[in-house]
Order: structure tokens, then sequence, then C-alpha cells
């Protein structure tokens, strides 16, 4: 059990690896040498997403993402869609971020390795993971089978989230291999910063106040909430984020092949959300890497189709499968960035 949920852990002398079975989040990555886990932990209680029951779960809020959030925690994936449903699939069930973050996995484990595998019924998708430990680096292979006899869009995003005591306002810094990026094009949230729908280049932001934003150092505002979509670089072959926080000599860092996943989307959430079950209590980044450059429906991802000439979705096809590969690099400094 990890926080009242069921999960499977692996590990060696450096690292500990915990996933949960259900919603197959990467709960942590425990850091031995710091003892810090820098994924998000939600200051709210966590339950199993097959148990829950809206007319009496009350506490995650009304909302259709209610289900997500009673058992989200550290890095979850988005699949088969990166953000909400439609009205009609609501209505029919679906959930927020597609079934990959609600459904029980099954998982099978030695000591520093692990294979994790879903169905996903409504999607007819398969997905699997496989997590290896080798020293400081965890390396994660991907699967997505398509069941149907259709070729299908769809949406796939790494939800990779980070948190206190990691996260800290107006110290942690960021790196990232982004360039052409554009502000969420509506209100995100209720203290939005950014100048909606504006377009500007990696890493400074358009304030709403005419200034520019630093993206690379983690907000010291009181409060404040925001999106921004950013490609990867097109002229390498390799797509990264990282993050540092000096003070506990740790920092983190995915790696991962640009053709895969060529965009990165930032979400910061920063005691803004006053609903239940943030309660205006929840400091968080998340680093999200995908095929997608922002969280939106179905219809809107396809009728977008491309932003700064690039795919907003990924198409898999009938009876296909389609694999990727990335790692996670933990260490003192931005120096884990030297190989990448």
């Amino acid at each position: 059990m990890y926080r009242n949920r069921k999960a499977v852990s692996i590990e060696n002398a450096s690292l500990r690896v915990t996933v949960l079975v259900e919603g197959g989040h990467i709960a942590e990555i425990f850091d031995k040498a710091t003892g810090v886990n820098p994924l998000w932990t939600p200051v709210w209680s966590s339950m199993e997403p097959t148990a829950f029951d809206p007319a009496r779960d009350t506490a995650y809020g009304p909302g259709v993402d209610a289900r997500l959030l009673a058992g989200i925690m550290g890095h979850n994936v988005c699949l088969d869609i990166f953000g909400g449903p439609s009205d009609e699939e609501a209505a029919a069930g679906f959930p927020v971020h597609g079934e990959a973050p609600v459904v029980a996995y099954a998982i099978d484990a030695g000591r520093d390795r692990l294979t994790m595998r879903a169905d996903l019924p409504s999607a007819q998708l398969r997905f699997e993971r496989d997590i290896v430990l080798h020293d400081r680096t965890v390396r994660i292979a991907e699967r997505v089978e398509n069941l149907g006899a259709c070729d299908r869009p769809i949406g796939w995003t790494q939800h990779v989230t980070l948190g206190p005591p990691f996260l800290q306002k107006g110290v942690t810094e960021f790196r990232a291999s982004a360039t052409r990026s554009r502000v969420f094009e509506g209100q995100f949230g209720a203290h939005d910063y950014l100048k909606a729908a504006a377009d500007f280049e990696w890493p400074m932001a358009p304030g709403l106040d005419g200034r520019p934003v630093d993206l690379r150092v983690f907000t010291s505002r009181p409060r404040s909430s925001g999106y921004t979509a950013h490609l990867l670089d097109p002229a390498r072959d390799t797509a990264f984020f990282a993050a540092n926080t000096p003070a506990l000599k740790l920092a983190i860092a995915y790696v991962w092949q640009r053709r895969d996943f060529p965009w990165l989307g930032i979400w910061e959430e920063n005691l803004s959300r006053d609903s239940a079950p943030w309660n205006a209590a929840t400091v968080t980044r998340g680093m999200e890497f995908g095929v997608s450059p922002f969280p939106e429906s179905r219809r809107q991802m396809i009728d977008r189709g491309r932003l700064f000439d690039t795919p907003t979705y990924r198409w898999i096809p009938a009876k296909s499968r389609i694999d990727v590969e990335y790692r996670v690099i933990t260490g003192p400094d931005f120096g884990i960035l030297e190989d990448v």
C-alpha cells in the first residue's frame, strides 16, 4: 500500500519507483540520496478510481474530472485524449484524459523492473509500460496497440507533475528544449497572469501587465494559474525538460525522442483553485510532454489539426502498435543534462 492505494514498488541503491495499480500513475521516483520524491502528491486523500461513486464521493468535486482527481498522483498518462470529453462522451461515462489514468493494471515486477498493462475498452486500445532502473536513471518503454479495425486519431501525453517539497516557489529552476510557444487561448484559471493566446519564444512569456515572465523559474506569486504550450526544437532529435532545486541538491530530467512527443505543456496551479478537492491548497507544476499542445476535447484536437505547422494528435492504424521509449534522470544539479 502507498498512501492508502494498492501499489507496486521497485528499487535499487539509488532510487525507488512506485506505481499505483489503479490508474497506473508513477506516484514516486524517490531519490535515496536526498530523501525526496520530486513528483506531486495531492494534499487530499486518495482513493481507487474503480471504487469512485460520484453520489457518495463528493469531496472530489461535482465535475466530470472528479473520478480522475480521486486517484491522480505524480506522473499519469493521458490516453486516448489529453483534456476533457465532449458532453456526449461524458454522458457515456468517458473520463477526463481518457481511460488510461482510471483503469486497473496488471503488474509483473522484479526487484528493479516491472511491466504493467491494461486494456482501454471504450477506446479499443491496449497500453503497456516497462520500467527498468539503472543507477539514478529510470528507463521507460511504452506500447499502445489499436485493437480495433479502424485507424484512430489519438491524444497521448505524459502528464508529469512536480510538487513540494521539491517544487519551491521562486526557487525551482527549469530548462527545456522548447522554441515557439503559445499561452492558453482562453481563461485557464482565476489567477491567470499571462496574456491569453499570445505567441512567444521560450522562455519569456508575455505577462498581462506587459512585462515578460521568465518561465525558467517557478513563480513566486501569492496565487497564480496558467498553461503554456511549447513546440520542442525541430532541429534536435532528442527533446527534454529538467527541473532543479538547488537547496535540495536534486534535479530531475525527462528525455525522449522528439518524433514521438513534439509538444510540451506547462501547467501551473498555485493556490488558485478554490473548488473541491483543490480548496486553494495546491502548489504544483505540470511538465506534460505529448502529441498535443493543449488539453482539449477530441473534436477540438482534430479540428485544430496543426499548430506551428506541427500535428496536434497522432494516428494509430487499425490492428497496429506504436512503441516509444524515454528516460528519467536524477542527480544533484543540471549537470544531468550533459549527455542529453
